[in-house]
């Protein structure tokens, strides 16, 4: 038996007494070893959120098998459902504008095997990061974005993208406002790092308007991408505490290492199905 393999199956449905059971039953009449189960009751929403990590090699059922059979309790209990194999990797597909720092760390926690993805490509709507990307042995498409060209290049995006058969695409600091037809096609799927601590200071420039607002407390925060400016169900954030003491330009120079450290963790949430959405909140088990 591989330690390696597990089936990651995750869940949320209306609370009710014996979800727990029924799950955790179907598993063990399969004879599935669970090795990680983290569950949580939102008493507001009266909704209950359901993760376990199961050995695949233990069980008696094939994934195709065990999403067949499982069908029935997930039609009982009104669930949203999903059974992934944590060996098949995440598509990531990286767009990104001139801000190196995020697309720096990311393809850095690739190529050494800490972020356990697939690039297919790397999207900007300029040349700058072309011998960067290239060197890494990724595809580089340069999509040009213009006031009167934005319909026809996000139509390019989401043609490169359905071409290469991406599950997820980032947003690495791409500083150009996806159309509301790419943010719904995709809902779920886009991640966006932006660097502040929202809902505060939505927009361009957020560190200027942080040091004219004189705040002591910067941050960034990683969030799936909808139509609405900012406004996403939020995955990761964090802060350092700053002073009067402190320019824009130290403000942005902390916010860099803030920003690319929480994207690279809302990344790893999401592509290990850590993160699930309930309207526009989401649940993480870290």
């Amino acid at each position: 038996m591989t330690l390696l393999r597990k089936y990651v199956l995750t869940l949320s449905c209306p609370d009710r007494v014996g979800v727990v059971a029924a799950v955790s039953g179907f598993v063990a009449r399969h004879s599935g070893w669970i090795t990680e189960a983290q569950h949580h009751s939102d008493a507001l929403a009266e909704r209950f959120f359901m993760r376990q990590e199961i050995l695949a090699d233990s069980l008696t059922l094939s994934l195709e098998d065990f999403r067949s059979a499982f069908g029935a309790i997930a039609s009982e209990f009104g669930m949203d459902w999903r059974i992934t194999d944590s060996t098949v990797r995440k598509r990531v597909v990286f767009l990104v504008s001139k801000p190196e720092h995020c697309i720096y760390d990311l393809l850095s926690r690739w190529k050494s095997g800490d972020l356990a993805i697939d690039i297919p490509c790397v999207i900007s709507n300029h040349e700058y990061f072309r011998e960067l990307v290239e060197w890494h042995g990724i595809p580089f498409h340069h999509v040009p974005v213009t006031p009167e060209t934005k319909e026809a290049a996000y139509d390019q995006v989401m043609a490169l993208f359905d071409e290469a058969q991406g599950d997820t695409m980032v947003l690495a600091r791409y500083m150009q406002v996806l159309s509301a037809k790419v943010c719904d096609r995709y809902r779920g799927q886009i991640i966006n790092i932006h660097h502040s601590f929202l809902p505060s200071f939505v927009g361009a420039k957020p560190y200027h308007q942080a040091y004219t607002r004189g705040v002591k407390l910067i941050g960034a925060t990683c969030h799936y991408v909808t139509a609405d400016l900012d406004a996403g169900p939020i995955i990761d954030q964090d802060v350092i505490r700053i002073d009067h003491s402190d320019s824009v330009a130290d403000l942005v120079r902390y916010g860099k290492d803030i920003e690319k450290t929480v994207l690279a963790r809302g990344l790893r949430y999401h592509v290990e199905d850590r993160v699930l959405c309930h309207g526009n909140k989401t649940v993480v088990f870290r």
